[in-house]
């Protein structure tokens, strides 16, 4: 189970002409590199969910991206790009000479994630995509759908509220905060970790890359789709989603039909968050599956 632990060791990472850090809990040739959601958020939310991966015997490493947390702040926006973050993600793995590694991703990290293996497969072990897409136009197709049971009357407001750009108005306000409580955590009391990354979050890669919240895609990746590529994948993937998620489980059963070699598993009473929202289910499948595919004891 999860809970908050202090890294072994921290790193700094140049990167470019700026520097990311790193975190590395525990020791050994099987390494779960991790990378977070966002754009724009500390690592620590994900990083204390599976630091506890040490337990197993893994070595965990996680990093907050460039933009985030303690790493460098840069006010550049033609650096929020996919493509440079996969070579971020490179940076880490080779600097830390973490070899081959299980990479791990969530939300916009399984974005990342997926770049990533289509770019450099020969590094990955296995390929772990959590709470995740692959085609950012059928999720907010999706994204319709879940707000859709708010009423049309809810609806036509956020609407309104968007085409005008008023989205600080209190009543879209509570409309987001609705749907993040349905389809984010589902948690009464978010965790702290979950509280810290948030109260840092670093809106410039966000809304350059996403959009303003989580429910509405303007940003440089809303035509990103990968769907078309995923059968290039040869390494095992697994996937898991929350039964009420917002990145939905429809998205995630699209990659496991696109795939090779992948599982999937849908887990019950959580959202974008399982680690947190319902540990009893989230842990045993993800050390099931990596044990199956690890290489040294």
């Amino acid at each position: 189970m999860w809970r908050e632990m202090r890294p072994d060791n921290r790193y700094e990472v140049p990167v470019g002409a700026h520097k990311v850090i790193a975190y590395s809990f525990g020791t050994g040739d099987d390494v779960i590199l991790c990378l977070n959601g966002g754009p724009g958020l500390p690592c620590d939310y994900l990083r204390d969910a599976h630091s506890c991966m040490v337990d197993e015997g893994y070595r965990v490493v996680a990093f907050d991206q460039l933009g985030t947390g303690a790493s460098d702040r840069p006010t550049d926006t033609s650096l929020w790009t996919i493509e440079r973050y996969v070579e971020e993600v490179e940076t880490v793995r080779q600097t830390l000479g973490l070899g081959k590694v299980h990479l791990l991703g969530h939300s916009w990290g399984g974005w990342l994630g997926i770049e990533y293996a289509l770019t450099y497969p020969e590094n990955l072990k296995t390929l772990i995509l959590e709470d995740t897409v692959a085609d950012i136009p059928h999720l907010v197709s999706e994204l319709e759908r879940l707000r859709s049971a708010l009423g049309s009357e809810t609806v036509a407001m956020m609407q309104k509220h968007e085409a005008e750009g008023t989205l600080d108005h209190p009543e879209y306000a509570a409309a987001i905060t609705i749907l993040n409580y349905r389809h984010v955590c589902r948690l009464p009391e978010w965790p702290a970790p979950v509280k810290r990354s948030l109260d840092d979050w670093n809106m410039g890669p966000y809304c350059t890359m996403q959009g303003p919240n989580e429910f509405l895609y303007t940003g440089n990746l809303k035509d990103w789709n990968r769907i078309a590529d995923m059968g290039k994948l040869k390494m095992p993937v697994l996937i898991t989603v929350g039964e009420h998620d917002e990145l939905t489980p429809a998205c995630a059963l699209r990659m496991k039909m696109a795939l090779k070699n992948a599982e999937l598993h849908v887990l019950r009473n959580a959202s974008h968050m399982p680690f947190y929202e319902n540990p009893t289910d989230y842990y045993p499948v993800l050390t099931g599956f990596l044990n199956r595919h690890r290489s040294s004891r």
